[in-house]
């Protein structure tokens, strides 16, 4: 099986994508994952109203920058004008793929008649595509989750009216809306839509490691598999999961090379947002990346360590307290 996936004229050279996250997929964390082999990472979800009146966090949320070979912008929205506006903007910033979010379960984002409530009016969200796909000129994305609810799992329909309104991919989370991100991911009934569409599909929900990436796979059929929480902390997992996929050895970095890699996540992040800023930004990352590392081995002392270093305020405080509790555990582990 080919690792590549085609998308419109854009071909991505891997099977494992990183999704769009609030909080989390902000420009730091893009390059720090691209760096570390991510052939595809979104922005953060992008609200196409606030960007068209260029709302300072929404146009820093879309913010592209040097270190990204492919841009992918996620919008939400559920004005066509507005779609059609922001996908321009998207494609005259650098996007080389508009993302369409059909997902979301947030109240905030459903309530306004957003996200994966856009899956209860299908012709609507057929309506949202096609004036992405007009207004950008790309190939446009819809990522989308099974249904409303147990009663109304209407993804496959949704993608045939996604393609047919020139959609390029779709990525199905194996949710419902009504599920949250409660239970667990159904992969197999992602092998509807994939069924439904001659278009690449990507499966998304519970993937967070080499087995889970090719149970993935093999239950739903999809060309390629979608991260999402299973990053935060850990950037380099999709080049980890890409290489035992290819029969690779599935490595992650040492204790010496994650702490070169946070160190420089969070000099990023103050580069970005300037210092105060970057350090408070970092916080949830840093927090991540401790509960991830193998050290400090116990899980009382990790959550002493995660909860005063999230407490310090500048960049200086955070990378020294990194050095002294790494550089301390590594020389342990290594006697």
């Amino acid at each position: 099986m080919s690792n590549e996936v085609i998308v419109g004229p854009v071909a991505i050279a891997g099977r494992v994508w990183l999704a769009p996250m609030t909080g989390v997929t902000d420009l730091p964390f893009r390059r720090a994952a691209v760096r570390l082999g991510a052939p595809y990472v979104a922005t953060e979800m992008v609200a196409c109203e606030s960007l068209i009146a260029a709302r300072p966090e929404m146009v820093r949320r879309a913010a592209v920058g040097d270190g990204l070979p492919l841009v992918v912008i996620q919008l939400v929205g559920g004005d066509a004008g507005a779609i059609r506006g922001a996908a321009a903007m998207a494609a005259a910033a650098g996007a080389a793929i508009v993302d369409l979010n059909f997902g979301c379960p947030a109240k905030s984002v459903t309530g306004v008649a957003c996200g994966s409530a856009l899956m209860r009016d299908l012709d609507v969200a057929e309506g949202l595509i096609a004036a992405a796909v007009e207004g950008s000129g790309l190939p446009v994305t819809v990522k989308m989750r099974l249904g409303w609810d147990d009663r109304a799992k209407n993804a496959a329909e949704l993608a045939e009216r996604a393609q047919a309104a020139g959609a390029a991919a779709i990525t199905v989370h194996g949710r419902t809306r009504q599920q949250f991100y409660g239970g667990f991911a159904d992969w197999s009934a992602v092998g509807a839509i994939k069924a439904a569409v001659d278009l690449p599909v990507i499966v998304n929900g519970d993937v967070v490691d080499l087995a889970s990436a090719r149970a993935a796979l093999e239950q739903s059929g999809a060309d390629a598999v979608m991260i999402g929480r299973g990053a935060l902390g850990r950037p380099w997992i999709a080049a980890a999961i890409e290489a035992g996929l290819s029969g690779r050895p599935s490595l992650e970095p040492d204790s010496e090379e994650r702490a070169d890699i946070v160190l420089e996540h969070l000099a990023d992040s103050v580069r970005f947002y300037g210092e105060n800023r970057g350090a408070r930004m970092f916080r949830k990352h840093l927090s991540a990346y401790i509960d991830h590392a193998p050290w400090p081995r116990s899980p009382e002392a990790r959550r002493e360590a995660r909860a005063r270093l999230c407490r310090l305020e500048t960049p200086r405080e955070i990378a020294s307290a990194l050095t002294s509790l790494w550089g301390s555990s590594v020389d342990r582990l290594a006697a």
